[in-house]
């Protein structure tokens, strides 16, 4: 993957812009790069953007995470970060959505832009005739009480990076090796095990919609395959 350059638009448009790029298999750390280059670059002309990839096998800690909640070593990286959050795992199989806006744009303010990324998996489910439900004690979307939704942001200035991650068709052990999001005994599930058929792709374009739909209402959008 490489660093995208800040697109812009001419500030005399009445309609926003949104680009989703599809980056496939993409390395924690130089993704985590990329976003904060982007971050550091934009300007209040660059257009906001959500990049849909997966990570190769590793856990990530927010920046008040607590190490303790690494319940085992097993070799998998583990890389402290600069979102919000405690401990999680990133793998194939799962789907990851990193927003980059401009929230004050956007007129969002942090709680309604969390719950907006919520509503976006909830509503998703729902198209499935499965019940998902959020919790305000611990960010994230849930089924029965299993996650299978996490997410965690950075906000710098009016800008957010980081984003959310969908628990599709995974290896769901090393949540196992975890307290996930620093809940001990917390159960994950995937949209493979609540009987959804769709893979990756399908599911991917359907989380970008239902974001879209959420945070950027009647926006113009751009898709790039990567």
């Amino acid at each position: 993957m490489t660093d995208h350059a800040a697109a812009s638009f001419s500030p005399v448009l009445e309609r926003q812009h949104i680009t989703v790029r599809k980056m496939g298999l993409s390395d924690y750390q130089v993704t985590w790069q990329a976003m904060k280059n982007f971050t550091d670059a934009r300007s209040v002309q660059t257009c906001d953007e959500i990049w849909l990839l997966q990570h190769p096998a590793v856990f990530t800690q927010g920046i008040a995470g607590k190490p303790g909640h690494l319940l085992h070593d097993n070799g998998i990286d583990l890389i402290k970060t600069d979102r919000g959050g405690q401990i999680t795992y990133h793998g194939p199989g799962q789907i990851v959505a990193y927003l980059l806006l401009d929230i004050r744009r956007l007129k969002l303010g942090v709680r309604e832009l969390v719950r907006s990324m919520e509503n976006a998996v909830i509503d998703l489910l729902k198209d499935y005739h499965i019940k998902a439900v959020s919790r305000f004690d611990a960010p994230g979307v849930y089924v029965d009480n299993a996650k299978i939704a996490a997410l965690g942001l950075k906000i710098k200035k009016s800008y957010c990076y980081h984003g959310i991650a969908l628990n599709v068709d995974m290896d769901l052990t090393p949540f196992s090796y975890i307290n996930p999001c620093g809940y001990q005994g917390l159960q994950v599930t995937q949209t493979k095990d609540l009987g959804i058929t769709d893979g990756l792709e399908i599911l991917s374009n359907k989380l970008a919609n239902q974001l879209q739909e959420k945070l950027l209402k009647g926006i113009s959008i751009y898709h790039h395959d990567h």
